[in-house]
C-alpha cells in the first residue's frame, strides 16, 4: 500500500468534512441573524408603540429560560442588542447579505462601535475579506483602519510621491504645534493626534 497515496485521500476525506461542517456552519449562522433580525423587529415595534417597556423584554429573557433553559443566548441584555441590530440597519438592507456572512459576535461589535452606514460596511467587507477574528477586528476598530482608509483613498498622487519624507516632516515644530502635541510627544501621542486629525478631515470633505 502507498502510503502517501492513502495520506492525499486521508485528506481529501478531511477536506469534505471540514466543508460540510462550514456549509452546516454558513447555514446555522444564517438561520440564527435572521432569527436575531426577526426578533429585534419585534422588540422594536413593540417599544416603539409603547406596548412594551423595558421591564416587559426583562419579563421575556426570564420567560424563555424558564420554559427552554436550554435555550441559551436571549438574556435581556442580548434581546435589546437585537433591537439595535434591527434599528442600525433597517434603512440598509443592501448590507443584509454580508451581516448574514457575520457570527453574531462580530456584527454586535460592528453596530454598537460604528457611527456611520459608511463605516459599518466597511468593517463588513474587511472581516469578510480577511476572515478576522472577534479580536483582530477590535484592534482593527481601535487602530481606526475604516479612517486611514478613507484618509488614503483621497490623498492626491503628489501627496503619495511625498510619502518617504513624512517622518521628516513630523519633526516640525510647527507641525507638532498643529497636530497638538508636546515638544517630547511620544509615538502614541502622534498616533492618537493622527487618528484625531483623520476624523476631522473626513468629517469636513462628506459636507
Amino acid at each position: 500500500m502507498d502510503r502517501y497515496l492513502v495520506q492525499q485521500e486521508f485528506h481529501e476525506v478531511l477536506g469534505l468534512i471540514r466543508q460540510s461542517r462550514q456549509k452546516v456552519f454558513s447555514q446555522a449562522n444564517t438561520a440564527l441573524i435572521d432569527l436575531y433580525w426577526h426578533i429585534g423587529q419585534m422588540i422594536s415595534h413593540k417599544v416603539q408603540h409603547a406596548s412594551w417597556g423595558k421591564g416587559v423584554v426583562t419579563e421575556l429573557a426570564h420567560f424563555i429560560a424558564q420554559n427552554d433553559p436550554e435555550i441559551k443566548g436571549f438574556s435581556d441584555k442580548n434581546l435589546w442588542r437585537m433591537k439595535q441590530f434591527f434599528e442600525t440597519y433597517q434603512s440598509d438592507k443592501n448590507l443584509w447579505d454580508l451581516l448574514k456572512k457575520l457570527p453574531w459576535t462580530h456584527n454586535t461589535i460592528i453596530f454598537s462601535r460604528c457611527k456611520t452606514a459608511e463605516e459599518r460596511q466597511h468593517y463588513l467587507k474587511v472581516v469578510i475579506s480577511n476572515q478576522l477574528t472577534k479580536r483582530e477586528l477590535e484592534r482593527q476598530i481601535d487602530s481606526s483602519h475604516f479612517e486611514r482608509s478613507m484618509v488614503s483613498a483621497k490623498l492626491s498622487p503628489l501627496v503619495r510621491e511625498l510619502r518617504p519624507g513624512i517622518e521628516d516632516a513630523f519633526k516640525d515644530s510647527y507641525v507638532l504645534e498643529f497636530l497638538g502635541l508636546p515638544a517630547g510627544h511620544t509615538e502614541n501621542h502622534l498616533q492618537k493626534a493622527l487618528v484625531r486629525h483623520m476624523k476631522q478631515f473626513i468629517d469636513q470633505s462628506n459636507y
